[in-house]
């Protein structure tokens, strides 16, 4: 099938860490569009994710690690656009191997700005875990102060990506059902807690989040790759006003859509998570950019999926 090429120019599409599950809800989009797509990832968590588009004849699948930068090199040459995703994403799974999240996030994104040609684009996943706690509403303009080993690596490998003219999408926390499910997500863990306890405290409920779902997160990468003209070199914050809520009101939809569940405000415990923030969208919204998918749909999505989980499944899911 011959491959779209844009208005823009842009035919070959490179997804780093295509496999995991924010790439593999972009790979399907971008290969609808009629781009060719070429998913680098180490399958860490195995190729399944991929098995949904493995008959596209537009589809190209390659193994290999972010931190081997002469391999990246060679498979970024002939690419028009990179989607760099490839990264140790979340808070506890940074938390867990501090040493990896440091090495991939940080030099691994180095690796693809160092060997970014004139001419291709670049887009990065980056995330508002980049603010921290922040009074008031943060904008692109806020100054960033991130709290965790996760939100400081990947605004360090923001700032690489800014740096040579790309793109920076701030992502907001990304909830809801993907071919590479992840359960330790906040909004799917406190859904996969209800399912499987029914009845367990929250700590410091009141802390302000931000959400995304994922199906939406995977449609800015494809809007920023095709308005990359008004976008390269700045960073965009990405998500809705309306997913701005606090944990417990998230936990509330999630208990009164799981039969016998009931979700406990704590006063005892800490999250060691301690971002408390609000953020506005209007930067690309004023774009043309509309996030579409919310709570209560990404919550009823993960009630189709979680209780039907095998053990197996919802450790792997769970990145263990």
């Amino acid at each position: 099938m011959e491959a779209k090429r844009d208005d823009s120019g842009v035919r070959n599409v490179l997804i780093t860490g295509g496999a995991g599950y924010l790439g593999s809800a972009i790979a399907p989009l971008l290969l609808e569009d009629g781009y060719h797509v070429t998913i680098y990832d180490c399958f860490r968590w195995g190729a399944s994710p991929l098995l949904h588009i493995a008959s596209h004849p537009n589809l190209t699948v390659v193994k290999g690690n972010i931190l081997d930068e002469e391999h990246v090199k060679k498979v970024m040459a002939d690419a028009d656009a990179v989607v760099h995703l490839a990264a140790l994403v979340g808070y506890p799974a940074c938390a867990s191997e501090p040493e990896m999240a440091v090495s991939i996030n940080v030099q691994g994104t180095e690796n693809v700005t160092k060997n970014l040609k004139a001419g291709q684009r670049l887009i990065y996943a980056s995330t508002g875990s980049c603010y921290g706690a922040v009074q008031g509403i943060c904008t692109e303009e806020t100054p960033i102060s991130p709290l965790t080993l996760y939100g400081r690596t990947k605004a360090e490998g923001e700032a690489f990506v800014l740096a040579v003219g790309g793109v920076g999408l701030r992502l907001a926390t990304v909830f809801g059902v993907s071919p590479r499910l992840r359960l330790d997500l906040l909004v799917n863990d406190l859904t996969n807690k209800a399912v499987q306890k029914r009845c367990f405290d929250l700590y410091e409920g009141s802390f302000r989040r931000t959400f995304l779902h994922v199906r939406d997160a995977a449609k800015a990468f494809v809007f920023a790759l095709q308005h990359y003209g008004s976008m390269g070199g700045q960073a965009f914050n990405v998500g809705d006003e309306s997913m701005n809520l606090t944990k417990l009101q998230v936990a509330k939809m999630i208990e009164a859509n799981v039969e016998g569940c009931q979700i406990s405000e704590s006063q005892n415990g800490t999250d060691l998570d301690k971002r408390d923030y609000e953020v506005s969208y209007a930067k690309i919204r004023s774009l043309g950019f509309k996030a579409n998918i919310n709570m209560e749909m990404g919550i009823g999505e993960l009630l189709k999926i979680i209780p039907n989980l095998s053990s197996e499944e919802a450790a792997k899911c769970k990145n263990v």
